[in-house]
């Protein structure tokens, strides 16, 4: 019998809506002077024919700046979901959600609050 799930994502996940997929554009959380990232892949999603793999607070994305530092675009990066509402920018100014929180120490320690 095949596996179920996300394929095989760490840690002990709760079940999000995964409100970002493959092509979606999303806004840069940190100060790092990238300002929109294009999602091009979600880490530890196999997926099913057809089906865009999509991601959730918590999960690692390959990605590329769309908008921002001229040294930062036309290159491939990885990037955390950090929440999927309130767009927003190593300073996090913003909530960060609790399935993230747990999921990176590091981010939650910079975090200004957890939602």
């Amino acid at each position: 019998m095949s596996k179920r799930g996300r394929g095989g994502t760490s840690g002990g996940k709760f079940r999000i809506s995964l409100g970002l997929p493959v092509g979606a554009v999303m806004n840069c959380a940190d100060n790092t002077g990238a300002k929109n990232l294009y999602v091009i892949a979600v880490f530890g999603v196999r997926g099913r024919l057809n089906r865009l793999p999509s991601a959730a607070t918590g999960d690692v994305v390959v990605c590329s700046v769309k908008k921002g530092k001229p040294e930062l675009r036309k290159k491939v990066w990885r990037a955390v979901v950090i929440r999927q509402r309130k767009a927003f920018r190593s300073a996090i100014t913003g909530p960060v959600a609790k399935e993230c929180a747990e999921m990176w120490p590091k981010i939650a320690s910079s975090a200004s609050s957890i939602h």
